[in-house]
C-alpha cells in the first residue's frame, strides 16, 4: 500500500500543498490518520473486486449447472 500523491490529497481534500505540508509538520496524527485512511481504502476496494470476480464465478457455474440438468 502506498500513500496517495500530494496531488490527489490536494484534490479530495481541497487543500493546496502547503497546508498538506502544515499537516504533516504541525498536526502529524491528522496527517496519519489522513494516509492511513486512503491505505484502508484500497485495501477494502480490492477486496470489493475480489468478491465481484467471485460472484462472477459462482454465477458461470450456476449457469454450467443448470444447462447440465436442463
Amino acid at each position: 500500500m502506498t500513500a496517495p500523491s500530494l496531488r490527489k490529497l490536494e484534490y479530495d481534500l481541497e487543500v493546496n500543498k502547503t497546508t498538506l505540508h502544515n499537516w504533516k509538520k504541525n498536526r502529524p496524527k491528522l496527517y496519519e490518520f489522513i494516509i492511513e485512511s486512503y491505505k484502508d481504502r484500497e485495501i477494502m476496494k480490492k477486496h470489493l473486486e475480489l468478491l465481484i470476480e467471485q460472484k462472477n464465478i459462482i454465477e458461470k457455474e450456476i449457469d454450467i449447472t443448470k444447462k447440465r440438468i436442463v
